[in-house]
Order: structure tokens, then sequence, then C-alpha cells
């Protein structure tokens, strides 16, 4: 999976929030959430000339929009650099979306559904510093426990969770969480095959190559897991979908197949998030 790109042009911001053809009854509180939106896919604050470019706005009108959004806390107007920022309105909106855990409940019927198919558990994970945190877990029948348990941390690097978000991160912010040798951390007294930054890129770029995460035995010997992102609009990774599965149960061959499901309630799940899927495996 390709990483999101750490600027976004211009022209791709305002072909993504440009307005379908069927003409909006309500103009203005459409063209607001896209400067929210536009202001939210940026690394810092814009001129409002800029923004009024990016959307094919009128300046007269990004501005009475700009000031009536000010006074109510959605953007930060900089005087000094004469550019607009999110306020603090639009931070509290950020943190009652974290509070209504919309993705444990988007994600927990969705992977339900996928253990009812494949007859193995799976888990949804979302990145927490250098660790993966499992925010749901649907045991399947008959299986055993799993430590990837609801509230559980395990250092990303070691699951499969955590590589397939580390893949669709850009790389300059996996170096910036892997900045040296004691980043990195095993399970067990088998040292782990990934301790270093080297062998991580180097397993990070085979999972952007398939589109799917793996790790065999490196959480809980003989277990093995398939993960792929959830990613949002700018394609940017919030979490992952994985399988976890005794792997003398499950022949290397069958990995694919299985990881192709696991890749589809990803995608299921990006969308419905309104992010956007993942491209399928190059091989």
């Amino acid at each position: 999976m390709p990483a999101p790109s750490s600027t976004t042009s211009a022209s791709a911001v305002a072909a993504r929030d440009t307005p379908s053809k069927s003409v909006s009854k309500v103009p203005a509180a459409e063209n607001t959430l896209r400067i929210l939106k536009l202001l939210a896919s940026r690394r810092g604050p814009m001129a409002a000339s800029n923004i009024a470019t990016a959307l094919g706005l009128p300046r007269s009108s990004v501005y009475h929009l700009l000031g009536v959004m000010e006074a109510n806390g959605f953007v930060m107007h900089l005087h000094e650099e004469q550019r607009y920022g999110l306020g603090i309105s639009a931070f509290e909106l950020s943190s009652a979306y974290s509070r209504q855990e919309p993705l444990s409940r988007l994600g927990r019927p969705m992977l339900a559904s996928l253990v009812d198919v494949i007859g193995e558990s799976a888990h949804l994970a979302v990145l927490h510093g250098r660790d993966v945190l499992y925010i749901v877990e649907e045991r399947a029948k008959n299986r055993p426990s799993l430590v990837t348990d609801v509230g559980v941390r395990l250092p990303s690097h070691l699951t499969a969770s955590g590589r397939a978000i580390l893949a669709a991160l850009p790389k300059s912010q996996v170096r910036a969480l892997y900045p040296n040798a004691a980043a990195f951390s095993a399970r067990h007294e088998t040292e782990s095959p990934i301790m270093k930054y080297s062998a991580l890129s180097s397993q990070l770029d085979q999972v952007r190559q398939r589109g799917y995460a793996t790790e065999h035995g490196e959480v809980t010997p003989d277990f093995g897991s398939i993960a792929a992102a959830v990613t949002d609009h700018v394609g940017w990774p919030t979490a992952a979908v994985a399988v976890t599965f005794l792997e003398d149960k499950l022949p290397a061959d069958q990995w694919p197949a299985l990881a192709a499901r696991v890749r589809k309630v990803a995608d299921e799940l990006s969308v419905r998030i309104h992010g956007r899927p993942g491209p399928t495996s190059s091989q």
C-alpha cells in the first residue's frame, strides 16, 4: 500500500472536494464543510486566497465563511502570518469522535461476519505511539485464547496489524518512530527478525507490494496473523483489520485467499468512515 503524501496538492484537494453536478440547496453549509476538510488535510495553516483557489470559490465568500467559522471557534486566524488554521471547536469535534468509538461500533459487526465465514479469530487495532492498541476482538468458536484482547498494547513492529499501519505511513514518520535500536523489542527468547530499522523498512516494502501484512509467531509461538490497513480520505491509516490462526492449520498457499478476505473487510470499513480503500496486491 502506498504511503500518503506528506503534502496534498491544491489541484488534488480541489478535485476531491469539487461538489457533485447537482446544485446544493445549502451552498454555504457545503462550502463551510469543504473549507474544514481542506484545512484538516494540510500540515499547516493556509492563506484565505489559497483556500479560495484550491476550492474554486470567490475570495469574498471565503472571507465571509472564515469570519463566521472564526467567531464560532472552528478556525483560528493567525494575524502575524495572515493564515487560517483549525480552531478549538474543530478539535472538540475530533475528541467527540474518539469518545463515541465509531471505529469500534462500525468494525465489530464486520469482524463478526468475517469470523463467521473463515472460522478464525479477528481483531481491530489502532496505532498508539510505537504500539498497536486492540479495540475490538471477535473470538472464533473453539479457537484458542489470544493475547490480543481489547485494551492490550503490543509493539507494532512485531504484529501484522502494526506492520499494516506502519506501511501506510510516510517513511519519514516510521523513521521518527524507530530512531535507533532501542526502539525495537522482542517478546520471546527467540529474537524477532525485525530488530533494526533496515529490517523493518524491508518488511514494510513487502507489505506495500502485497497489500497486506503478515506475522509468524513473533507475538505468540505457532500462531500467524494477516492484516490490512483501514485508511481515511487522504490515505492515512486509522486502524488495521487482522485475523490470527494456528499456522499448522493453514497452509502457506491459502494465506493469499485469506488475505483477500481481510483486505475486503478493511476496504469496506474504510468506505464506512468515508475513507478510500487500499490498492490490491501487485502480485
